[in-house]
């Protein structure tokens, strides 16, 4: 299969075919193969004054699998550049530890039959396939040479894993050999699995909470990963589910990264209703999204947002209608959990006050009676102090009273009703 562009302003449409009709049902069996994905990171522009620099260096970047599949292919971006990003080389194989690879598993990662490819100022582009068992819950490197210099404007820098880069002056074809670490995934998007048509992709969309901000780094203990850990262990009616990370840190629902004159310039992404489709909708296999994010939409203003007017519950409930609209007309499932409790939070000063958790009350209210929607996971139940219920219980807190810990990541994912997850649009 040939390598393929990525129209990122476009929704592709998601078959549910594959999936029950209710919840509970079992799906029929299909020796349809098809494009599952099966882990991603949202694609960001850098944060100023940060921007990553490379110079004939090679890349090997982690990424943890959630779906097994007998082929793969991988997604680069050059999104938010504004020059052509040169790949000279790519290579994939199963990892072992830190660097290393399991010995007869590193794969050439052709585009278009060819070794390397230039990706076009704001676009994405797949590679073709490549024959690689690839294991679920199993740990990939993905090795990219970047001839010259390259500048990662397109990134995605709360990784929460480390990864590793040659030292400058590298060549293509030299054997890997790591000379510093970064803990950002630059240009790599996408990795998917060639897979059964009973498979299916779980997207879950939000803010750093679903990033993993506040977990332990290197172990894979955001609260997707659970959830992945959750699904691998029991399919829903049969069918096998991926879970996709599209978390991206500070990102607001109704309103994108504060820009020009904030220390987070476009870093912290478009507005939720903005990039669904083409962080959600776009993904192959796609057949449920999974939405936490609203948070920081009530934090910010008066905070890191000073500028920004005060957010409504309604406002907030309105614009979670838009995106569960959005996502039943590409017939997929949408679940949302409810805000987690956050005060106490001193990340910023004005980021909880008592007007906002009266907002973060109404949107929970609606959020568990809400028509719209398919599921609910009850975060806030979940990792609420039941002494202090506007406060996260400070074994499931990772210390800032904002974020949970691993303990609370794993809260949220056993909350998880999968078979909401994993039943078709109505």
């Amino acid at each position: 299969m040939g390598t393929v562009t990525k129209d990122v302003g476009r929704a592709g449409l998601c078959l549910a075919a594959y999936l029950g009709l209710i919840a509970g049902c079992t799906s029929r069996p299909s020796s349809t193969i098809r494009w599952v994905g099966t882990w991603a990171a949202a694609p960001q522009a850098a944060m100023p004054g940060a921007l990553e620099t490379f110079q004939d260096q090679q890349l090997r970047l982690v990424v943890h699998t959630s779906l097994g599949g007998e082929r793969i292919r991988i997604w680069l971006s050059n999104r938010f550049g504004t020059t052509p990003l040169r790949i000279g080389a790519a290579r994939v194989a199963l990892r072992t530890h830190d660097a290393g690879i399991v010995a007869g598993t590193e794969r050439t990662v052709p585009f278009d039959g060819q070794p390397s490819v230039t990706i076009a100022p704001g676009k994405d582009r797949s590679s073709d396939a490549v024959d690689l068992a690839v294991p679920a819950l199993a740990d990939l490197a993905v090795t990219l040479f970047l001839p010259g210099r390259s500048e990662a404007t397109t990134s995605h820098f709360l990784a929460q894993q480390t990864s590793y880069v040659s030292a400058p002056g590298t060549r293509a074809d030299a054997p890997f050999a790591g000379a510093k670490t970064i803990e950002s995934w630059p240009f790599l998007i996408n990795v998917d699995v060639a897979a059964p048509g009973d498979t299916s992709a779980v997207v879950v969309f939000g803010d750093s909470t679903v990033d993993g901000d506040g977990t332990t780094a290197d172990a894979n203990r955001r609260w997707p990963d659970y959830l992945a850990r959750r699904f691998a262990a029991a399919p829903v009616g049969g069918v096998r589910y991926s879970v996709l990370n599209l978390g991206l840190i500070g990102n607001r629902l109704l309103r994108a990264s504060p820009g020009a004159g904030s220390k987070f310039g476009d870093a912290l992404g478009a507005a939720g209703v903005d990039r669904f489709a083409s962080d959600v909708l776009a993904q192959p296999g796609v057949g449920c999204a999974v939405l936490r994010i609203g948070v920081n939409d009530i934090g910010f203003p008066g905070a890191f947002a000073p500028g920004d007017a005060p957010v409504t519950a309604d406002e907030l409930i309105a614009g979670f209608r838009t995106v569960a609209a959005a996502a039943h007309a590409n017939h997929l499932r949408v679940v949302a959990t409810t805000l987690a409790p956050f005060g106490g939070t001193a990340i910023v000063d004005g980021y909880y006050t008592a007007d906002k958790e009266r907002v973060r009350q109404q949107v929970n209210t609606w959020m568990r009676s809400a028509p719209e929607l398919d599921g609910v996971i009850d975060a806030d139940a979940a990792l609420r102090d039941p002494a202090r219920p506007t406060r996260m219980a400070a074994s499931l807190d990772s210390g800032d009273h904002l974020h949970p810990g691993d303990a609370g990541n794993e809260a949220v994912a056993l909350a998880a009703p999968l078979a909401a997850c994993g039943t078709a649009s109505r």
